[in-house]
């Protein structure tokens, strides 16, 4: 069959098909697409997530009754004043003076309102040498920390005159202008460098300006496309910056990876002989169909994040998903309309100084092909050394201890904010995050009601979960009370943790539980803690059954093979398991911890674990289809499994080791940041990667299907009424006899 004669079939080959005959109105159609979906999510606006709704629980229901009475909660701010030796106590005349001096120097501000005094709040320590000013900031307290810096000014040069003594000021707007200062500017240089950084990977790889940039465009667009559909999604769904950042490194990470997966097999096939058309129909039928199984496989690994209940997570998966289906869409329309455009032009922009890698003119990979050429002589051994290394890897995870991080934890002591943290906790244990009761009912200023506060105030420090003051706020209008509780235990959270269970389950059903018509959530940081992750807990065995039942499905029908299915559940399973040991690893058990910045955390952050799940096992999906569906297409050619094994992994070695490194430098510039949250996603995501795409895709995998051969293609007979998802016949397969086992039967594959 000539070059001209090729004949393909499959969604994706007809759509590469139509969009290289119409390719100006492919491009046209997509640049449309672009440009009206960021115009609409401009004019629409982004609705962020409310406080209300971050969670569910005892948490969401406060807020909810705290914002359904119209009450806003200003940002509250606190100075502490500290003898910096025990000889000066908060009744001597200097402390005295000092106390003043702050109070008249943030009223004198202009920015602030309910300033009040430790000698009248009685918030001064046990041991009297610390005290505290407490004020709120005037005006919205989602944006308090633009307008702190004259009170931030104003406590600093009360220091000035008190050597003797800490004047610090901490509270809601402080940190946040200090987080936003320290590290905000810092994660958008994260942000912003993974594509320069992605760039110059893609540049050393194709060694061409033009075919790096196709890449990187292709991304880009997709990413610009899916913020204006976020935009217009978030009034039905809201969105937050969370989910803004995961959907940039996602959309980043799979629109280059399909754009390099079809970009290096249209080159193949030119290398090896082919004209332009056919090349592209040869790409278009299997690089083509690979990104539609693995885009529609991470789309769905994204979609557990809906079953959590969380609307952080929630926002996060529906971003991840709809960017990953952006780029799929595109990488099946746009680009093989934009490489029908460019032809040779592709090759424009040749840099002197990277010269092509030379390759046989089958695009096979000299080095991966000395390593197939062991582990398939050895298939046993390899399974047996690279299966043990990553359980080896993997062990550390089972003693995994999961917590939302402290301040101090997050960010170490590089921050003064957090030595006063710290400070705080010390002479004011639980003052500094305390619980609030959030105390609802129909007369507020009911003798019953009046009187269970009055117990609740004195049974929160007898029973032993406060050392108090307990303080109790009334808003006589809305027949609310907000009760503030120091809870014991302070910055640990889980002494706090236990301080909380006593209020909830002993102190609160004691006193307010026994009027009737009396609502009485408790919150607060501790309260948010513990709700955020019993919230988590229960989402853990849906979320995990949801991805892999529906990814073993997808991968059942796209492949129509039961071992093919099985086999690509556990692997992504023990990939992800070695994510996992890397993080107890380093950050709980701190082995090498100062390598990355990571000394003294402890634990990993709470939503880590399950978030690494759903991105490592949609991410995973991206090089086990490609390389899954060469092996195939190779075996559909006639060859032996075994040589259709070694075909598949050499000849893709090199657009997947390109993709990893990618998608490792990224991951990585998230590793490098100051917040341990981030640090822990960064390296977590980057180890995986690198893992998935060496000693999985390049040893356990042939070694895996070397060992099972012909079971490979295993389908029984009563599944064989499935859909048939497995339209990638290439010109070989067409023209070339069928493939058949060695009793000469036709390949079910």
């Amino acid at each position: 069959m000539g070059n001209g004669e090729a004949r393909v079939r499959g969604l994706a080959a007809r759509a590469g098909g139509w969009s290289a005959r119409h390719r100006w109105a492919a491009v046209g159609i997509w640049v449309l697409f672009v440009v009206l979906a960021t115009g609409l999510g401009s004019a629409a606006g982004r609705v962020d997530v409310k406080d209300s709704d971050q969670l569910k629980g005892e948490t969401h229901t406060a807020a909810k009754i705290i914002e359904d009475a119209g009450i806003d909660e200003p940002a509250g701010e606190t100075v502490l004043i500290q003898a910096k030796d025990s000889g000066l106590k908060a009744t001597d005349a200097e402390f005295r003076d000092a106390v003043t001096a702050v109070v008249q120097a943030v009223e004198g501000t202009g920015r602030v309102t309910h300033v009040t005094s430790p000698y009248d709040t009685k918030t001064i320590s046990k041991d009297g040498r610390s005290a505290l000013v407490q004020f709120d900031m005037r005006g919205d307290p989602d944006t308090a920390g633009e307008r702190v810096e004259p009170v931030l000014k104003a406590v600093e040069g009360v220091q000035g005159d008190h050597g003797s003594l800490r004047i610090e000021e901490i509270g809601g707007a402080s940190m946040m202008k200090t987080f936003a200062d320290a590290f905000g500017d810092d994660f958008k240089k994260a942000e912003y460098s993974a594509v320069p950084v992605a760039f110059g990977i893609l540049l050393i790889a194709f060694g061409a300006l033009v075919a790096a940039l196709l890449p990187v465009a292709l991304a880009l667009t997709a990413i610009m496309a899916t913020m204006g559909l976020m935009g217009v999604i978030s009034h039905a769904v809201p969105m937050t910056d969370a989910a803004n950042s995961v959907m940039l490194l996602v959309g980043l990470a799979v629109g280059v990876d399909y754009c390099l997966f079809y970009l290096r097999r249209e080159r193949e096939e030119r290398a090896a002989g082919r004209d332009a058309q056919t090349a592209l129909r040869i790409a278009a039928a299997t690089s083509g169909r690979a990104i539609v199984v693995s885009g529609v496989t991470v789309c769905v690994a994204m979609a557990g994040m809906l079953f959590t209940g969380l609307a952080e997570f929630e926002a996060m998966g529906l971003a991840s998903l709809i960017v990953v289906a952006v780029a799929m869409v595109g990488s099946v329309t746009v680009l093989p309309a934009l490489l029908s455009l460019l032809g040779e032009r592709v090759e424009k922009g040749r840099v002197p100084f990277l010269r092509r890698r030379r390759q046989g003119g089958n695009g096979e990979s000299r080095f991966w092909t000395a390593v197939l050429r062991r582990v398939l002589a050895k298939p046993v051994v390899s399974v047996a050394v690279a299966a043990g290394a990553l359980l080896a890897i993997a062990a550390p995870a089972v003693g995994m201890k999961t917590q939302n991080l402290t301040l101090d934890q997050e960010f170490g002591d590089s921050l003064p904010i957090v030595q006063t943290y710290n400070r705080l906790n010390e002479a004011f244990p639980g003052g500094s995050d305390p619980a609030q009761v959030i105390v609802k009912a129909d007369d507020i200023n009911a003798p019953e009601v009046r009187s269970a506060l009055a117990d609740f105030r004195e049974r929160a420090v007898s029973s032993g979960a406060s050392r108090g003051p307990v303080e109790i706020e009334l808003h006589d209008a809305q027949n609310l009370a907000v009760v503030s509780v120091p809870l014991v235990g302070g910055s640990d959270l889980d002494k706090a943790g236990a301080s909380l269970d006593k209020l909830r389950d002993d102190v609160r059903p004691a006193t307010l539980g026994r009027v009737e018509g009396v609502e009485a959530p408790i919150t607060g940081q501790v309260a948010g803690s513990k709700d955020f992750n019993d919230q988590l807990a229960g989402a853990v065995v849906p979320v995990f059954a949801f991805v892999v039942v529906f990814a073993f499905t997808l991968m059942l029908l796209s492949f129509r093979s039961l071992t093919i299915a099985a086999t690509s559940i556990v692997l992504n399973l023990l990939s992800v398991g070695a994510a996992y040991g890397i993080l107890v690893a380093v950050f709980q058990h701190g082995w090498g911890a100062s390598l990355v910045g990571a000394e003294g955390v402890g634990a990993i952050i709470t939503w880590l674990p399950l978030f690494l799940f759903v991105i490592l096992f949609g991410l995973s999906m991206d090089y086990h289809v490609f390389v899954v569906s060469r092996i195939r297409e190779a075996r559909l050619r006639g060859l032996a499994t075994k040589d259709a094994i070694r075909h598949g992994v050499v000849t893709t070695a090199g657009v997947v080791t390109s993709a990893a490194v990618i998608m490792v430098a990224v991951f990585a510039i998230f590793g490098t940041l100051s917040m341990q949250s981030m640090k822990q996603m960064g390296v977590g995501l980057a180890a995986a990667v690198l893992i998935d795409a060496t000693i999985i895709r390049g040893v356990l995998l042939p070694a895996v299907m070397a060992l099972l051969g012909e079971r490979n293609w295993y389908l029984p007979r009563w599944l064989h009424r499935l859909p048939d998802l497995t339209h990638d016949e290439t010109p070989q397969a067409v023209a070339g006899p069928a493939a058949r086992d060695d009793e000469g039967e036709p390949v079910g594959v």
